[in-house]
């Protein structure tokens, strides 16, 4: 059985993205109220496997799971790309005559605005969790107050579905990374059909340094599917580039960080993956 760190609980789109992944095999969910506990736990526990949400396609990404992610002692050894599908749930005695508030995760309100927007009647108010609003809803008997979640958090809750499909966007997608210790690696990827890597660097404040950088990797034929940069506390105006790869041969991908080491500094491989598909 494996062992998931995830952030959330029992029907939170970590929770979906999880078994997603690890489709028909036996996982057992390590449930974190924070990414920081998450990554506390694989620290702690190096058999344990973490899964964290690492960007959406409408809110960008989460900037401080980068630092996590850096500073922990895991390897990227995959990713799963989920459709982020929202739910308008509630108790089940209650009906739509008897909704006066609803509450989530504030991403999950900006991202079912439109919905929202035509029951103007209804109380907005901001929650930790999507399924965590669920649960504490049935939990505590409130009449007259939904949730937004996925629609899998209902039942889990006993709690009823008035509406799905309310998020604004149907291209809504949130990349998860799945991580684990170095040792766990290579039981959890066959390296030989990697085609991804995620590194992170640091650069001389000088002119050019970057466009140097990405000269050699598209000399080596390496695709940059994202560059993110965040700040270097205490350097002021520079920066760590965190940047995505695609490539179809490793040597040449393994050339290319070679070329790019001499070029950068505190280059660390953060994962060597597969390309996740996004769910339907």
């Amino acid at each position: 059985m494996k062992h998931v760190a995830i952030q959330g609980i029992e029907g939170s789109f970590h929770d979906i993205a999880a078994h997603e992944y690890f489709e028909g095999e036996d996982i057992e969910l390590v449930c974190c109220q924070t990414f920081e506990q998450l990554f506390g736990q694989l620290a702690a526990d190096p058999t344990m496997i973490g899964l964290a949400a690492i960007e959406n396609t409408i809110a960008g990404s989460l900037l401080h799971n980068y630092e996590l992610l850096r500073e922990a002692p895991v390897t990227i050894v995959g990713e799963h790309k989920l459709r982020i599908k929202h739910s308008f749930v509630c108790l089940p005695d209650d009906d739509w005559a008897d909704i006066r508030e609803v509450h989530s995760h504030p991403v999950a309100l900006m991202q079912c605005r439109e919905f929202l927007s035509r029951h103007p009647e209804i109380k907005v108010v901001e929650a930790e969790d999507t399924a965590g609003a669920a649960e504490e809803i049935s939990r505590q008997g409130m009449r007259g107050v939904a949730a937004i979640c996925s629609k899998d958090a209902a039942p889990i809750y006993g709690m009823k579905v008035l509406e799905q499909g309310i998020e604004t966007n149907k291209h809504n997608f949130t990349r998860f990374l799945v991580v684990a210790s170095p040792k766990r690696a290579n039981l959890l990827r066959d390296i030989g059909q990697t085609n991804k890597a995620s590194i992170v660097f640091s650069l001389q404040h000088a002119e050019g340094t970057l466009s140097q950088v990405l000269s050699v990797l598209s000399f080596y034929k390496l695709n940059l599917t994202k560059i993110q940069s965040l700040p270097i506390i205490g350097r002021e105006w520079e920066y760590l580039f965190y940047v995505d790869i695609m490539y179809s041969d490793y040597t040449h991908y393994t050339q290319g960080i070679d070329a790019i080491r001499p070029l950068t500094s505190d280059l660390k491989i953060l994962g060597e993956y597969k390309d996740g598909k996004e769910s339907i």
